[in-house]
């Protein structure tokens, strides 16, 4: 009889020669052999997500002074401080796309949720949403306070030379004055032709407390530049997927975009078809409170403390944002002139090409002044406030049919009350639009949270109501508005329900979410705006569970079932299910931690949206099933020793098959929306390093 450590060492050491194996297999690539020995990084704290079973230890393995080590950080509308998340069970807390999306093919195109989301927000709204997970937004912003100087390191290496860098740096100059600078490039060239990818994120925050705490600042510079290559799909003519002499799927023809050969020129990011997005942010936010002074003392010191009962605050945010599509006439690599195809324009947007570069693009510049007044009934709880406030909102655009200016203005209340003993906590937000541009536009938000106990767990409550105009792109002025004549949409509603249960003991987490939509606006084909005239109901559940199998190995199981009522232009799967089975120990070893195992993702068919280049959206489409016969597998190796963490993954494990003619390949390419495929075999290694000087 094998004993239970025995088994975990055989599957230990199994695991570990399967990963060793697929790492060799990829060696024989020829692209990963004359990258040499060139390593850069991994990101993913522009939107860094919480997984359950996660940890945050905040650096537990440091050095022997980290006794007088302190990072913690909070949200700009946030009272909370959070500690740095050291875990190295989920690779996507740290990768830009979450594991419950899809992407074009390759890192950096246009991504997508499998799991319905929609706007619940109000307001102005360029529309432009595809990339989102790739921008960093006013909301991911982190402001810490450190007692030493913090930086982190990260570096991800992949397939066909794809490349993600991010750099961070935060310190304190002063107890009460923080900065951070944070910078993130993705640079892929893709499988496919014209579908190269480059992406710059740079981040710079300041927070500033006066010696008093009555006098607060925060500061914000944020920019975005996207750029990604459209090849509008793999044309469908020919099955090239399984013709033998496409084994290169970079030969095969694709709809724009010309034929330009494969280049893995890191420093190149010019893009000649597809989309470039720009974005600049800055704000400053001042506040000013009153109060009561107190002091704590101590046997050695007199701590001051401050204790506010109203506060006054101003915030102050310039923003510049560009959309641009862009199909322009170049020469080759090859030497050869490219040109936009004409009659693929013709076709798919009823536009008649008259020049040899399509241009289309929107320019807007945003100024707003927020008014705000807090109250606290507590002095001593700055969990809890009432807040009222006043928006103001200047609007300029640019587009083809030349300039625009557009104002806002708006009320806002909040009242917050987090409570020691977490006996429902509340959360309870609601905005009006007066005037202005989205007149008429409001949003509602309450949510309620308890502790039912430590062995039962926690419940969250929460309603959710947006009445908003759609967004700019649906608008006859906006440039992207391809509809031959103007056509008005009402006002979208949309309600949100949703409940969570929370059982830590048990590692357990069940979730549920009730949509009701009215007006629902969406892209029916490349180019038409519509919108649905009834409502109609969508239903989703989710169960995330971690169960133990044996003294240190786990299954990491997460379920969505998603279900439309009604009738509806949206389009979703049934099933989505992720799973994760591995080792998580240490070997042995006292100061390694390693995670090693196998994941899939499986969804299940159904009608995925298509893709429009132009717009940079997703669209409706009810003709084509997208159904693959294996979830998509991955093994994977992630360890940390001390501070520093690495991990080595081979992705797309089940597109491996074996014909005749072409030998062992992987090249049985998943398909995630009508034209576009995954890529074969994939390997990405990256390494983390967190310093504390």
């Amino acid at each position: 009889m094998i004993k239970p450590t025995q088994l975990d060492k055989k599957f230990t050491y199994l695991f570990l020669m399967l990963c060793l194996a697929s790492v060799t297999a990829y060696s024989q690539d020829p692209t990963l052999q004359n990258i040499g020995g060139k390593l850069k990084q991994l990101g993913g704290s522009f939107g860094q997500r919480s997984m359950m079973g996660g940890e945050t230890d905040s650096l537990r393995h440091r050095n022997k002074l980290e006794d007088s080590i302190t990072i913690t950080y909070r949200y700009l509308d946030s009272t909370v401080n959070y500690v740095l998340d050291s875990s190295i069970i989920d690779f996507t807390n740290r990768f830009p796309a979450p594991a419950t999306n899809i992407y074009l093919g390759n890192i950096g195109n246009a991504s997508r949720s499998l799991l319905f989301s929609p706007l619940l927000n109000s307001g102005f709204d360029p529309g432009f949403h595809a990339f989102d997970v790739y921008r960093c937004n006013l909301d991911q912003v982190r402001f810490f306070n450190t007692t030493r100087p913090y930086s982190e390191l990260t570096y991800q290496l992949g397939s066909r030379v794809e490349q993600m860098i991010e750099v961070l740096h935060t310190q304190n100059r002063t107890p009460n004055w923080n900065f951070l600078f944070q910078y993130r490039m993705i640079n892929s060239p893709g499988f496919f032709k014209n579908q190269k990818t480059s992406h710059n994120n740079y981040l710079f925050t300041s927070r500033y407390q006066s010696n008093k705490k009555r006098y607060g600042a925060y500061l914000v510079l944020l920019g975005n530049k996207l750029q990604s290559g459209e090849n509008g799909g793999i044309i469908d003519t020919v099955d090239y997927l399984n013709d033998p002499i496409y084994k290169d799927r970079f030969i095969i023809p694709t709809k724009i975009g010309g034929t330009d050969f494969f280049s893995g020129n890191f420093f190149s990011n010019k893009i000649y078809t597809g989309n470039k997005y720009s974005e600049f942010t800055f704000l400053l936010r001042q506040q000013y409170d009153f109060g009561k002074k107190d002091s704590l003392v101590t046997d050695s010191t007199v701590i001051p403390l401050f204790f506010p009962r109203l506060r006054l605050e101003h915030s102050f945010t310039f923003s510049t944002l560009k959309y641009q599509f862009l199909d322009q006439a170049h020469n080759t690599s090859g030497g050869f002139g490219y040109m936009p195809d004409s009659a693929w324009y013709q076709d798919n947007y009823q536009y008649t090409l008259l020049q040899d570069t399509f241009a289309v693009q929107d320019k807007w510049r945003s100024i707003s002044n927020d008014f705000s007044i807090y109250q606290f009934p507590d002095a001593k709880n700055q969990h809890q406030f009432f807040k009222v406030g006043l928006l103001i909102q200047n609007l300029h655009g640019e587009f083809t049919s030349g300039s625009k200016n557009f104002f806002n203005t708006a009320g806002h209340a909040e009242y917050r009350n987090k409570t020691k003993n977490q006996q429902w906590d509340i959360e309870a937000f609601g905005k009006l639009y007066f005037t202005g541009l989205n007149s008429g536009d409001f949003e509602a938000h309450i949510s309620l949270q308890k502790l039912l106990g430590k062995k039962v767990g926690s419940l969250k409550l929460g309603f959710e109501n947006a009445n908003r105009t759609p967004s700019f792109v649906f608008d006859s002025r906006s440039s992207f508005y391809l509809l031959p004549t103007a056509v008005s949409f009402k006002k979208e509603n949309n309600t949100h329900l949703y409940a969570n249960y929370s059982l830590p003991t048990f590692k357990l987490n069940l979730s549920g979410h009730y949509y009701l939509l009215t007006n629902y606006t969406y892209l029916s084909n490349y180019y038409e705006l519509k919108q649905d005239d009834g409502l109609f109901n969508l239903l989703q559940i989710g169960l995330n569970k971690i169960v133990k199998l044996g003294k240190k190995w786990y299954w990491h199981f997460d379920m969505y079932l998603q279900k439309r009522i009604g009738d509806g232009s949206v389009q979703v799967p049934l099933i989505f299910n992720r799973n994760r089975i591995g080792y998580e120990g240490n070997l042995g070893f006292k100061n390694l931690v390693i995670a090693m195992g196998v994941e899939s993702r499986f969804t299940s068919a159904y009608k995925a949206d298509g893709y429009s280049p132009i717009l940079g959206k997703y669209f409706y489409q009810d003709s084509v099933t997208i159904k693959n016969k294996l979830p998509d597998i991955s093994a994977y190796v992630h360890f940390r020793v001390r501070s520093f963490k690495a991990f080595i993954r081979a992705e797309n494990l089940h597109t491996v098959q074996k014909k005749q003619s072409q030998g062992l390949s992987f090249t049985n390419n998943s398909i995630v929306a009508p034209g576009y495929a995954m890529p074969g075999l994939q390997i990405r290694v990256g390494i983390y390093w967190g310093f504390v000087n």
